[in-house]
């Protein structure tokens, strides 16, 4: 049998014929590259042979043009969290009552500080688990001088970094270039490699005209020397030869203890990882490990490193899932899976120790939707993708097989 309702709080049940799970998961942001990388590592799970859980995905998000929407079970459309956050949760609390939804993750960092702060309305009301990290630790991160003030206080591997008002102090020390972003950005929004101070001077005034606050940077530009770090590769792209690393990590629902991690090295374009090695490095997982439990990470959690003559240097972390999840899960380490499998099924001990080496090159790629499957989407708010009999309805949208 199937997960059933009871006043609208799930149950937990079991097929018992093939011991399988069955699960009704709701992805938020469901155009965006964090969302699409959750739900790609879910399908993942489905076709694995050994996976216990079998997901039933719902895509959420407010536009009617977001690709994911149609590459799901089903697709709705939801108010936007930036124009109204009291509709936006609504929403959410609406659609887990009706789908009967068991999981949410956050597709995005403009939805994460909502989701996560009315997580205790959410679970309560539908009884959901809300995929997100504690708020604090979720204010922490987002904040970037906040979380260079935790990496300093706990003596952890940082980027040196100041506040604007301390900027004299800061390039007699470093000199130029510097690093200027926002302390609330993400991707790379308002990111500027500066060389002297009139465009330190222009990079402040352009991340406070659209209302963020500046954060000066140590810049990190390295030899390409990785020694004990983990044996980094040797790579360069359009004459940039920092190496820089994303390591993704999840703890158990109680903060205890690390059920996975792994580290890739990555080339960035336009914020995204584009090109990535996915390696041991064991020097930098274990500094990323250290790093969440001392903040206090539940859940899955993404720390950005790059080295500095052999010395890992964390220039932020991110408290939720990652763009970079489906190459993971292609490794063998499925966060998505493994948060739900603690968090929801409560199973525990979860310990994943070893991954496949590979290396990712990523590329576009398209969805195609029927003009009218898009019309009604984009009028009456929703799509089903599965027709009665349990099978894809491929006349919605589909992907050529042509790369």
């Amino acid at each position: 049998m199937m997960y059933v309702k009871n006043n609208n709080k799930p149950t937990e049940s079991y097929d018992e014929s093939n011991k399988i799970t069955k699960a009704n998961v709701l992805v938020t942001a469901a155009g965006g590259i964090v969302a699409q990388g959750i739900i790609k590592s879910l399908k993942l799970a489905n076709a694995s042979n050994n996976s216990p859980v079998k997901y039933r995905i719902i895509a959420a998000d407010m536009s009617a043009q977001a690709a994911g929407l149609y590459r799901c079970d089903s697709g709705v459309l939801i108010p936007s969290a930036s124009l109204s956050t009291s509709n936006y949760i609504d929403s959410i609390v609406d659609i887990s009552k009706e789908e009967n939804i068991h999981a949410i993750y956050v597709g995005s960092d403009e939805e994460l500080m909502a989701v996560a702060d009315a997580k205790e309305r959410i679970e309560s009301e539908t009884g959901a688990k809300v995929l997100t990290n504690p708020i604090q630790v979720i204010i922490a991160a987002r904040d970037k001088w906040k979380t260079f003030e935790f990496l300093n206080a706990n003596n952890l591997p940082r980027a040196a970094s100041s506040l604007p008002e301390n900027n004299e102090t800061f390039i007699q020390e470093f000199g130029f270039p510097i690093v200027v972003k926002p302390r609330e950005g993400y991707g790379s929004k308002h990111f500027y490699v500066v060389n002297d101070r009139d465009e330190m001077e222009y990079a402040i005034s352009k991340i406070q005209k659209v209302g963020w606050n500046p954060l000066l940077q140590e810049y990190l530009k390295d030899d390409n020397e990785c020694g004990d770090s983990g044996g980094c590769i040797n790579i360069s792209i359009n004459n940039d030869n920092s190496t820089e690393f994303t390591s993704g990590v999840t703890v158990d629902r109680l903060g205890k203890y690390i059920m996975s991690s792994i580290s890739i090295q990555k080339i960035v374009k336009s914020g995204q990882t584009y090109k990535a090695f996915i390696d041991n490095f064991e020097g930098i997982r274990r500094s990323a490990e250290e790093i969440a439990l001392k903040l206090g990470a539940k859940g899955a959690i993404n720390v950005q490193t790059k080295l500095k003559r052999n010395e890992p240097k964390v220039i932020e972390i991110n408290p939720r899932f990652s763009a970079t999840c489906p190459m993971r899960s292609a490794a063998g380490i499925n966060e998505p899976d493994i948060v739900f499998r603690n968090t929801v099924l409560d199973e525990k001990d979860i310990k994943m120790d070893g991954y496949q080496r590979l290396v990712c090159l990523r590329y576009w790629n398209e969805v195609y939707v029927q003009y009218a499957t898009y019309k009604k989407v984009d009028s009456t708010g929703k799509v089903e993708n599965f027709n009665n009999d349990g099978n894809i309805n491929k006349g919605n949208s589909f992907i050529l097989d042509y790369f």
